[in-house]
């Protein structure tokens, strides 16, 4: 996943335990600063964790409880054990300027985007080091893992394609042309990936994991960028950055059943499919907007 982050290297980390009907925006800065509270419980900074310089690219591997930071300018990634909150580990990688970063649980690897060296830093997650180095399309900058099948997206911003790498290869299987993107998300449990575009006319590209192919593609709001799925309820959130809504599509219909207005310049965007919560930061404002089923 890739943020548009530049943070001062310090990396915020929120733990958030909201109930399913909780519906909240939390005042915040763009390290997700501040607080929000819910009908039953809240969200809250519990630590702010010193990284490398400009943190671009975040991602998580629950089962390993470490978090991964890409720092765009030192060309390094912080390793950061979850249950301490502190960095146990910087790995050097290409002098490309890491940006999206994506974590497989079931392999215990890491993917990294090295954007300037259109490249792509595979990381054991056992050893914290890098294992192997992948051509890819120009400038990669989003990345997105299915751990189910092992397969990895990487989103090319100059190229107007999608690489499809195999994990146990570490090889480049397929190249997927689509628009410009910006963000990328996998859907594995219906092996399903979304691609967001990046332009005033905003749309979303579907792709099938099983043919490699553009299956739909969805109008959404303008200037899509974050792009987010809950498996659990076959449901994707993009961020709509210049109309300040998120749009909800049916990973059923492929079409968009909700608009919902959050904050300004909507970007990244996270769900929890246990909670069926979502969680979006608007940098134009400096707010996260929880999003959560409304009470019955």
């Amino acid at each position: 996943m890739r943020l548009n982050c530049r943070a001062a290297g310090l990396i915020a980390v929120t733990v958030a335990s909201l109930a399913p009907t909780a519906t909240a925006v939390a005042a915040s800065g763009s390290s997700l600063q501040g607080t929000a509270r819910a009908a039953k419980g809240c969200i809250a900074v519990t630590a702010t964790i010193p990284v490398g310089r400009a943190p671009e690219g975040v991602a998580a591997d629950p089962k390993a409880k470490a978090i991964y930071v890409a720092d765009l300018v030192d060309n390094t990634v912080s390793v950061i054990s979850g249950r301490t909150n502190t960095v146990t580990a910087t790995i050097p990688v290409a002098n490309g300027f890491p940006a999206g970063v994506a974590a497989n649980p079931k392999t215990n690897t890491i993917y990294v985007a090295d954007s300037g060296l259109n490249t792509v830093s595979v990381i054991s997650g056992r050893t914290n080091t890098v294992t192997a180095t992948i051509p890819v399309g120009r400038g990669p900058t989003g990345v997105a893992v299915n751990p189910k099948t092992n397969t990895i997206y990487v989103t090319h911003s100059a190229g107007s394609t999608v690489s499809v790498i195999s994990g146990r290869t570490n090889t480049v299987t397929a190249t997927i042309p689509v628009g410009r993107p910006a963000g990328v998300v996998a859907d594995p449990k219906a092996n399903t990936i979304y691609v967001t575009h990046d332009n005033p006319h905003g749309t979303v590209s579907v792709i099938s994991g099983r043919t490699n192919t553009v299956t739909a593609t969805i109008h959404v709001g303008r200037d899509p960028i974050g792009v987010a799925a809950n498996p659990k309820a076959n449901t994707t959130y993009v961020t709509d950055e210049a109309s300040n809504t998120v749009s909800v599509i049916s990973g059923r219909t492929n079409t968009v059943t909700a608009t919902i207005h959050v904050g300004s310049e909507p970007g990244a965007v996270a769900a929890d499919p246990k909670t069926n919560t979502t969680y979006v930061a608007n940098a134009g404002d400096d707010t996260v907007s929880v999003l959560a089923p409304c009470p019955r």
